[in-house]
């Protein structure tokens, strides 16, 4: 069946983006979206990055006071992913949030036999369309929920020997942030809450990988004679599934240069895949222009020549 294809696919893709497989079909729910949060080692429930949070943590929202459009990409050796977001905040209804998210996993001819020629091209594919809602409830508190139209794909084009396959489901998204006065963030976030992923006219399905993330930012008071220019904002996650049995820590950093310039560094713990490591960061604004890159150094992609990487672009209005 081209779909266990496809699952085989999506679990070596996990160790790619640093994550434990525990949900086969519906492991590409687990790629992180996003150079910023790719930057500071995936330890990001806390922070409040515009559109960027959607994807982790539908609360930091919350705090959005411009409209945003971004697009955030990615590339490995298994995929290209390109996520597509509108913020637009509207006064006391709160602030609403849209998003489109396609991992293509590339493209193969539909054959099974060399000697013979190729009957269509097999194209596997990922897509994700989310809406979010977050507001304010108290003066430090904000809370948010996405939902989520959640689909793989297994398409073929031309003369195929085989339907096309399509899995699908709906899931939800929720957190909520704290604020601590001016130096620190709590967050939490729960993602991925639904049905099982089943195929169409099937009895295939796949449970949702959930998972719970709970982290802290604080802002580090520097010297006085830097602290005009500089920020240096520490953050720490721990995240696991519903059973929290075995919480995973990660941890990031980031260097703040005139809110133009961003250096940032994080650090993403895993278990029995033994992938995650460091990870490393780069930022630029120019009025309401952001840029983020961002690059993974370990894990199966990296090992095989192509370390991932992650580019996105924000435009505030």
């Amino acid at each position: 069946m081209k779909l266990l294809r496809c699952k085989t696919l999506l679990a070596l893709l996990l160790t790619v983006s640093g994550t434990t497989l525990h949900a086969q079909g519906s492991a590409f729910l687990l790629r992180p979206v996003g150079a910023r949060a790719v930057g500071l080692g995936q330890a990001v429930v806390a922070r409040r990055d515009g559109s960027e949070g959607m994807w982790w943590n539908p609360a930091s929202l919350g705090s959005s006071t411009m409209r945003e459009m971004s697009i955030h990409h990615s590339q490995d050796f298994f995929a290209t992913g390109d996520a597509l977001t509108l913020v637009v905040p509207a006064s006391r209804l709160g602030v609403f949030a849209i998003a489109a998210d396609l991992q293509n996993y590339g493209e193969q001819e539909n054959t099974t036999d060399p000697s013979v020629p190729a009957t269509g091209t097999v194209l596997t594919r990922s897509f994700v369309l989310s809406g979010s809602w977050a507001t304010s409830i108290a003066r430090h508190t904000t809370a948010g929920m996405t939902v989520k139209l959640v689909q793989m794909r297994v398409d073929c084009t031309g003369p195929c020997d085989f339907p096309n396959e399509v899995a699908q489901t709906f899931a939800i998204d929720a957190g909520t942030q704290f604020a601590l006065g001016r130096r620190v963030i709590l967050g939490a976030s729960i993602r991925n809450m639904g049905l099982a992923l089943e195929v169409q006219d099937s009895e295939e399905a796949d449970p949702l990988p959930t998972r719970f993330q709970l982290g802290m930012l604080y802002r580090y008071p520097l010297p006085e004679r830097y602290a005009a220019d500089a920020e240096l904002n520490m953050t720490a996650d721990l995240t696991d599934g519903l059973n929290i049995d075995r919480p995973l820590p990660r941890f990031g950093a980031e260097l703040v240069w005139q809110k133009r310039a961003f250096l940032r560094g994080g650090y993403v713990f895993e278990s029995e895949s033994g992938a995650g490591g460091p990870t490393l960061g780069l930022g630029f604004s120019r009025n309401n222009l952001v840029l983020d890159l961002a690059r993974v150094f370990s894990g199966f992609s990296a090992d095989a020549g192509q370390a991932p990487t992650f580019l996105s672009l924000r435009f505030s209005f």
